[in-house]
């Protein structure tokens, strides 16, 4: 299990025992492990992580970044450190039943690599329910097969987190990058409940920043705008050259004074500065990579000596052999 937390400390322990009931009714036999990954909390968040160790020291392992990187780095930062056949990816908001992990461990074990839970409704506020509905609606010009709904709460074997590891780039579109896996997937649907404690930490500039994310990662479309907008406008151009060409032939003055010039330098104008900006938004991107920055910084780890089937998905220096409350700076360097 892989379970970013962000201002997540009131709910940490009902979505700790709520998989682990599921386990013990499922799955007795089935070796499990929680990989806790702070995302930069301001309450007690890391605290009540450490409380949940002492707890369960043989299922319980804890990292904790330098600041918030956002809850993609998040879960691919406890990807990394995890251990075993399989991810499970979970938020620690209690909106999503733990209930269905018994029904992704048996589609996973009959030869599913990626199982993944989509929101077939939300009981949320309007305004987040209508952005959804957007930023999703226009992912699915893209790529068909990501649910309307959206989805975070998925399984993924050993064999396709790690592909996932692989990914270059800091500016991510993680489910589509999922899908773009092509391995063998299943879906289940569910209604994501109302959030009972706290607040979302997803902000409106966070949903944005994510939303060009999906727009410029995921996508042609704004490139495609682009052209089309340049055609349309080459040929509103023409046929308004054609106009003034007829006019004054028939010594006619069409449009007289400067409010069409102004009109038309306006609208060419706003065209030219939202091309540019796009643009722009693809340069900053390259650049940003370019420099190789690391997607997220662990500042500590909290892991036992307890091994699993598998070595951590990955080769990291914060996984496999650091005591409680050690601190561990370290970064992921593979991306």
């Amino acid at each position: 299990m892989v379970v970013p937390v962000f201002r997540n400390a009131p709910t940490l322990l009902p979505t700790f025992e709520g998989v682990l009931a599921v386990r013990d009714q499922n799955f007795p036999d089935l070796d499990f492990e929680m990989v806790l990954v702070d995302d930069g909390s301001d309450d007690d968040s890391w605290q009540a992580m450490q409380g949940l160790y002492a707890a369960y020291p043989a299922h319980v392992r804890l990292l904790k970044l330098s600041r918030n990187f956002g809850q993609v780095s998040a879960i691919l930062a406890g990807c990394e450190a995890a251990r075993g056949d399989a991810v499970v990816t979970l938020s620690a908001d209690l909106q999503d039943p733990p209930g269905l992990i018994a029904q992704m461990v048996a589609c996973w074990r009959e030869g599913s690599e990626v199982v993944i839970a989509h929101r077939e409704a939300r009981d949320d506020d309007v305004a987040a329910t209508l952005f959804s509905r957007l930023a999703y609606g226009i992912a699915r010009r893209a790529n068909p097969r990501i649910p309307r709904g959206g989805f975070d709460y998925l399984l993924l074997s050993h064999r396709a987190a790690r592909l996932l590891l692989s990914f270059k780039g800091r500016h991510r579109f993680f489910q589509g990058d999922v899908l773009w896996l092509g391995f063998p997937t299943t879906f289940l649907p569910y209604v994501r409940q109302k959030r009972p404690v706290g607040r979302s930490g997803w902000s409106f500039a966070k949903k944005f920043k994510y939303f060009t994310d999906l727009l410029l990662d995921s996508s042609y479309f704004p490139i495609r705008l682009m052209s089309c907008l340049g055609f349309v406008t080459a040929i509103a151009g023409l046929v308004y050259a054609l106009v003034i060409v007829f006019a004054w032939f028939h010594n006619e003055t069409p449009f007289p004074g400067y409010a069409p010039i102004m009109i038309t330098q306006l609208i060419v104008g706003g065209l030219i500065m939202m091309m540019l900006g796009v643009v722009g938004e693809y340069l900053w991107r390259i650049y940003d990579d370019v420099k190789q920055r690391p997607l997220y910084i662990v500042e500590k780890a909290v892991i036992s000596d307890t091994s699993l089937a598998h070595a951590p998905l990955a080769d990291v220096r914060v996984a496999g052999s650091l005591s409680a409350d050690q601190n561990a700076p370290a970064a992921n360097t593979s991306q």
